[in-house]
């Protein structure tokens, strides 16, 4: 039996449901019936409106899409202004204050706080400069994932810049594929540093070669069935397919098409198309895409050029874009580092501002929770390097907050069990004061989700952290599952776990011992994965022992239970439009 949310798809999606939203908002939070709360909050995710979780009832999150992580001149701006104006709560992050947002692993935006009367006017002031919330959850197209500086890259391969933004408008905006079985993600890698993770997507597109016609052809190959989460993570399988950059737009579309007409809508736990592939192959889907989906021949697939991409530490790094470097123009773009992804809306501002003073007022945003200023004359770098938002974000950064990559977490999302992203700002924070790393290795990947859904990404980084619970001396508490030696590049995999349902305040020392492990016994610049695989796990085990240390973790015990985890007072929702909080008893 298919669940219920195929039958509220069934009765608005798409383009439909945004004028549904349209109505709540106008009618206030209270007009949508309790009863039906259940299907519209599933329904909404679909506009990138969101509901978080109990205790914040009448908050919602809203997801923003930019295909490739492009923001154009004024965006940055506006997000950061709306940010400012709404996405403000009624409690304060110890960490970060009251308002601010927080960027994804899939280049977008997310805003939180939001009160459902507000979207109208949000969705004014986003859309007025080209920004939009569509499909940016539900069962659809999420944003389109393409290496951030795509167009100006000196190494660049191939520019995939109107791919994406043919994918994104063609296809991603396409109504009759907004229902999907599940949540679809794709990418399209230009550059050979690999920086969209075509590994761990829906249908990833990667840099590739080919004789053609007896030219030497550029185009892509084709990878599908990639994805994390649920601990049941899928390496994305090469197709064998070779696509010329007038062919790919047709190759993505097919394989979307194949997956929402022969997708599992039966079951959600095996309804993304990572199992989709692994129930059908890679022949099979091969075979359907050709026969049914495609009106020219396949070809084998070509060269691989993804050699040149390694996401670990102790090696020659690629894919975040921090730091000052050269554009095929000459110019120069800079990428700044956001520890955890979180900005407050000053600082979006400030960076929108420094934009348009220094360069050509476009901001892009990396997988890597940063964004990066684009078209920068060299004359004008000094200038930007010496803006204040800078030493917040800068450009040169401590290893560990350059690496550090963090989910939502209980803060705001319902799936969560723990605390992620204040957590791992004062980890990464008492790291750096205590804990020697190798001169040569300039960032160390410690990526935390809060869950097993792993938005975070905890299962390809360096050291990778999934939240659980534990009980330390007879008291529930916050925990953390810990692996290591994950990676994505030309040859990826997924962490080892060493040890499991630590508790939180005993995990730095973990991290500590693991990394100072590195440091002393690698051979010959080793990055962290290949000195992972040369130890082997039972004796990582015995080498990274948890402990108490100096550290201190003031969110020990069950935020989940608390309708916030940084306040103790009792919950003020459900609110009104102004945020004037409701009286339980009407």
């Amino acid at each position: 039996m298919a669940p219920e949310i195929e039958e509220w798809k069934d009765e608005c999606y798409g383009e439909e449901l945004r004028g549904k939203i349209l109505e709540f908002a106008e009618s206030g939070w209270e007009s949508i019936p309790d009863e039906e709360r259940k299907k519209w909050f599933s329904l909404f995710k679909h506009w990138g409106v969101f509901h978080q979780r109990d205790g914040q009832e009448s908050y919602f999150m809203m997801r923003l899409q930019n295909a490739g992580g492009v923001l154009r001149p004024g965006q940055l701006r506006a997000i950061g202004e709306v940010a400012r104006d709404y996405a403000t709560g009624p409690a304060e992050n110890p960490e970060f204050g009251n308002g601010f947002l927080d960027l994804t692993t899939r280049q977008s935006v997310q805003l939180h706080w939001i009160k459902l009367e507000d979207v109208p006017a949000i969705w004014e002031k986003l859309e007025s400069v080209g920004v939009s919330s569509r499909s940016s959850g539900g069962d659809s197209m999420r944003n389109m994932a393409g290496c951030p500086v795509s167009g100006r890259d000196a190494e660049e391969f191939i520019d995939s810049r109107d791919l994406l933004e043919r994918l994104n408008t063609e296809l991603r905006e396409d109504d009759s594929l907004a229902d999907l079985p599940r949540k679809f993600n794709v990418s399209v890698t230009g550059c050979k540093e690999g920086c969209a993770q075509d590994s761990i997507n829906d249908i990833g597109l990667e840099p590739a070669e080919k004789d053609v016609d007896g030219e030497p052809t550029k185009g892509y190959n084709v990878r599908v069935g990639g994805g994390l989460g649920g601990r049941q993570p899928r390496e994305a399988r090469p197709l064998d397919v070779f696509v010329t950059e007038d062919e790919a737009y047709d190759v993505v579309r097919g394989f979307v098409e194949l997956y929402q007409e022969h997708g599992n809508r039966e079951n959600r736990q095996k309804s993304r198309s990572r199992f989709f592939v692994d129930e059908w192959g890679t022949e099979k889907i091969r075979e359907l895409l050709q026969d049914d989906y495609v009106d020219f021949e396949l070809r084998t697939a070509g060269e691989d050029l993804r050699e040149g991409y390694t996401y670990n530490a102790g090696t020659c790094r690629g894919g975040d874009h921090v730091g000052v470097h050269e554009q095929h123009d000459g110019k120069r773009y800079v990428g700044l580092s956001v520890p955890v992804g979180r900005l407050r809306a000053k600082e979006a501002i400030a960076i929108a501002d420094c934009a348009s003073e220094y360069g050509s007022g476009e901001v892009r945003l990396s997988r890597r929770q940063n964004p990066l200023i684009m078209d920068v004359p060299e004359e004008d770098l000094d200038a930007l390097l010496s803006e204040p938002v800078l030493e917040t974000h800068t450009p040169e950064p401590h290893p560990f907050q350059r690496g550090s990559i963090a989910c939502t977490g209980t803060e705001f999302c319902p799936l969560a069990l723990t605390e992620t992203k204040a957590r791992l700002a004062k980890t990464i924070r008492w790291l750096r004061d205590n804990c020697e790393l190798p001169d040569d290795v300039e960032d160390i990947h410690i990526h935390y989700s809060g869950c097993t859904a792993d938005c975070g990404q905890a299962l390809t980084a360096d050291i990778g952290l999934q939240g659980m619970r534990a009980r330390k001396n007879g008291e529930m508490v916050e925990a953390l599952d810990i692996g290591v030696g994950g990676g994505i590049g030309e040859d990826p995999s997924f962490i080892d776990w060493v040890h499991q349902r630590v508790p939180a305040d005993e995990v730095p020392a973990v991290i500590k011992k693991l990394v100072e492990g590195y440091a002393a016994h690698r051979e010959g610049g080793q990055s962290f994965r290949e000195w992972v695989e040369a130890t082997g796990t039972e004796t990582l085990v015995e080498l990274a022992e948890p402990e108490e240390t100096t550290y201190d973790d003031p969110w020990m015990y069950d935020a989940k239970g608390s309708w916030y985890p940084f306040d103790e007072d009792e919950s003020p929702a459900p609110t009104t439009a102004d945020g004037t909080p409701i009286s339980a008893d009407d």
